[in-house]
């Protein structure tokens, strides 16, 4: 690891590390150097924020389930599920979603060989559909990795062929569940419907405050 280098006073490093003197930088930079660097300190403030609150939640929410559990004297073991909260009066919904990764290994191969074969002896008279969702199911998205979802939809197939039911079989084999993620997802009852809209945690999705406008969100 590379020692830091000690800036003199009066002087400001640059983007390709060199010194120069703050009476050469023009007052744009500057106050854009400036910006920049109160919002980025404002956003890590923010981030450690979210991710105290994110470890908060989920603590909070097994702490409420385990309570609940024992309260019929039952005990919580095994993979967490998925479970949704609600406020008494229904108007706010705490939702924890778990969601797995899915992969194969080399027996969905197999899967396709067979599927080959039947595909080459039914060519003439097979249903254009079926051709066409088994290519698209096959095909890789734009990192090169086979679409889980596509592939699994095929088992969803009626077909006889006992080559086809081996090769579900052996998709079905194939998958493995390489890792879970947990999503922390809130939402607010709009009027009192049965529609809920999300209190978004992404930044990117947040709409820009309007003065004129009742802010959504705010508990009671």
């Amino acid at each position: 690891m590379t020692a830091q280098q000690t800036i003199p006073d009066g002087y400001r490093q640059d983007g390709q590390g060199r010194l120069v003197h703050e009476s050469m930088i023009k007052p744009i930079d500057q106050e854009r150097d400036r910006l920049v660097r109160d919002l980025v300190k404002s956003a890590i403030h923010l981030n450690g924020l979210m991710a105290g609150f994110k470890a908060q939640a989920f603590g909070d929410v097994r702490a409420f389930i385990e309570m609940s559990f024992e309260e019929y004297g039952a005990r919580v073991g095994g993979k967490k599920g998925n479970v949704t909260l609600l406020t008494f009066d229904g108007r706010y919904k705490l939702q924890i979603a778990v969601q797995d990764s899915i992969s194969f290994d080399e027996r969905l191969q197999a899967a396709r060989s067979l599927i080959d074969e039947c595909l080459a002896e039914w060519t003439e008279g097979a249903r254009p559909e079926v051709v066409t969702l088994v290519n698209d199911a096959f095909r890789t998205d734009t990192k090169g990795e086979i679409r889980t979802a596509s592939v699994l939809a095929l088992r969803r197939l009626e077909i006889a062929d006992k080559r086809w039911q081996r090769a579900m079989k052996a998709i079905g084999e194939a998958c493995q569940v390489t890792s879970s993620k947990e999503y922390l997802r809130i939402y607010e009852r709009i009027g009192s419907g049965d529609h809920y809209q999300p209190i978004s945690l992404d930044i990117a999705s947040i709409a820009a405050p309007n003065a004129d406008e009742p802010r959504v969100g705010e508990v009671q």
